[in-house]
């Protein structure tokens, strides 16, 4: 175990004349659980780089200050001495998965560390049984889930028994089961084990509760020191900015109330202390958006899917009797556990695979007949790694290349996408340069300049804080609007219930559940917003931030005026 100490440390990655680090003086004591937050780009993961030695020892540039392990700077550290004593699990997990299967990658450090080979036997299973890998330990990593992929890269880093764990967005591609799980493999590591957790997190719904400290970074620097003092109280959260808040927090800031709470717990408690004889009294109807009823039958079917299977080579069937149409003007999230076959289905849908029995027309063409160029005109997919679509030597380069490619007229959107995106300040940078939340965006941008029919969407918030994932559901029910249906895979169930109309639910390779937000969302255990789980039994129908404001205040009518500071 090892206190962090950090002087005046200021980073610069080669051949940039700005920091990356500004200056950072920081103390993180033995057994503390930090969460830092940011914008894109403000040097979360870079802090994280140094702290590991990784910055500047793997990615050169020039680093100024100390960083101190219990008095021993890293600088002087050997990388034997210091991968003991400092894990890391980055952002993207296959930049550190090197081995064929899942069994060799956890045991890779070990080996690498000339452990015994009785201990190393112990401490694959033991990580393997805690992250749900046992039977895939005989796998091939390349054929895992993205969100798979990243328990075996963590699985791999916690065998070595680090005494402080670096974390960057460990649970980006998780489905809410499974970064329960971690989130919970996490909290009893710093709590039984003591071990000294320094997290990125976008999603603060998930973990804001379980930190010590809140370190907001902005600009290379760190902006706000938000000590949490007793985790259970969200009075220290008024201090952050609102764009950090997560949705039930905000809640409660948008109605006017001074204190935060944290989690949906202290929130029903909050409610039903004050208004107990309301449960299961009211309803709330507001649907965002929707379509009318008689419009329905109107629209035209954009993609028409029927008994369709998908197997992959020398694997079991990914999809299984898939049965969906979309039509113009739908907006559909699909959710469900890692591995179930979302990705897959979206890669059957615009071409990249074809179906091994069933049959998929889009437009009225079946899939098969299609060329992917010609299917790219109406059918535009962005995967979940934006490092797929990026080899321009800038950003405004990515942009025009799309539409030259698919002979767009230059009428002005793609600087408006630039600037809806806030890239105007990158857009001479090359793409790969920027961080992977910007290198996100970017992606997105070259997708969408191309004014899709359908816009097909693979975890588009990964890398995303609480502002931008505004802006891009914002930007999304606008193109919707406009025709343009949208099917997205994401892990991001409140961002699902704020921006789709409707759910897609996946298990096993098949759809188990199709409907209305609120009929599939409202109620479930998991695959349910905050917002929901607050207003469960005592008002119905209200899944989104803003519903969420109109029924607290209606609620708490008779509520003294003192208790609350301001008006919506």
């Amino acid at each position: 175990m090892a206190d962090i100490k950090i002087q005046d440390l200021s980073y610069y990655y080669p051949d940039t004349i700005k920091p990356a680090l500004n200056r950072i003086n920081l103390d993180i004591f033995e057994g503390q659980f930090v969460l830092i937050v940011g914008n894109s780009g403000s040097g979360k993961s870079t802090l994280l780089r140094t702290i590991s030695g990784l910055a500047p020892g793997f990615y050169n540039g020039t680093l100024q200050g100390k960083i101190s392990l219990d008095g021993k700077e890293i600088a002087q550290m050997s990388h034997h001495q210091l991968v003991q004593e400092v894990g890391i699990v980055f952002q993207n997990p296959e930049s550190q998965l090197v081995m064929m299967n899942v069994e060799q990658e956890i045991a890779f450090g070990l080996e690498n560390l000339g452990l015994p080979d009785k201990l190393m036997k112990r401490r694959v299973m033991e990580m393997s049984s805690s992250l749900g890998l046992s039977p895939h330990l005989d796998s091939n990593v390349a054929e895992l889930s993205g969100g798979q992929k990243q328990k075996v890269a963590l699985a791999g880093v916690l065998a070595m028994h680090p005494g402080v764990l670096l974390l960057d967005e460990p649970t980006s591609q998780l489905d809410p089961v499974a970064a329960e799980e971690l989130l919970n493999i996490i909290r009893r590591l710093n709590e039984d084990n003591g071990t000294t957790i320094i997290m990125i997190e976008q999603r603060l719904e998930r973990c804001c509760h379980l930190a010590d400290r809140i370190l907001v970074m902005d600009n290379g620097g760190i902006s706000a020191d938000l000590k949490a003092g007793n985790r259970s109280s969200g009075i220290w959260m008024q201090k952050a900015p609102v764009s950090y808040l997560p949705p039930l927090p905000r809640l409660f800031a948008r109605a006017g109330f001074k204190d935060l709470p944290l989690t949906v717990k202290q929130g029903r408690q909050f409610i039903n202390s004050y208004i107990p004889e309301t449960r299961g009294q009211n309803s709330f109807n507001s649907a965002l958006d929707p379509v009318a009823i008689s419009e329905i039958d109107s629209r035209e079917n954009l993609v028409d899917i029927q008994n369709l299977w998908f197997t992959y080579p020398n694997t079991g069937e990914a999809l299984k009797n898939v049965n969906l149409k979309i039509r113009e003007g739908d907006f559909i999230a699909v959710l469900g556990e890692n591995g179930a076959g979302k990705t897959t289905l979206l890669k059957n849908i615009n071409g990249l695979l074809k179906p091994n029995r069933g049959s998929i027309k889009v437009a009225g063409k079946d899939t098969r007949e299609l060329p992917i160029e010609d299917m790219a005109r109406s059918v535009a997919y962005l995967s979940q790694d934006p490092n797929d679509y990026l080899f321009m030597p800038s950003v405004r380069e990515e942009i025009q290349f799309t539409m030259k490619n698919l002979d767009l007229s230059e009428d002005g959107y793609g600087d408006e996408i630039i600037n809806r995106f806030n890239l105007e300040p990158y857009s001479q940078c090359n793409p790969r340069d920027l961080s992977t939340g910007e290198r996100q965006r970017v992606a997105l941008a070259t997708v969408l300049v191309s004014k899709p029919r359908l816009l097909l969407l693979d975890e588009p918030t990964r890398g995303f804080d609480y502002q931008l994932k505004e802006e891009l559901g914002k930007l999304l029910l606008e193109i919707n609007r406009q025709g343009t249906a949208v099917m997205m895979v994401t892990h991001d169930v409140d961002f699902a219930a704020e921006y789709a109309r409707d759910i897609c639910l996946m298990f096993d390779g098949g759809i188990i559940e199709q409907g209305s937000k609120y009929d599939v969302l409202q109620h479930s255990t998991f695959y349910s917003p905050q917002i929901a789980k607050l207003f469960n039994d005592i008002v119905d129908d209200v899944i989104t931030v803003n519903e969420g404001v109109k029924a607290l205040l209606g609620l708490t009518t008779s509520i003294k005026s003192k208790e609350i500071v301001t008006a919506l």
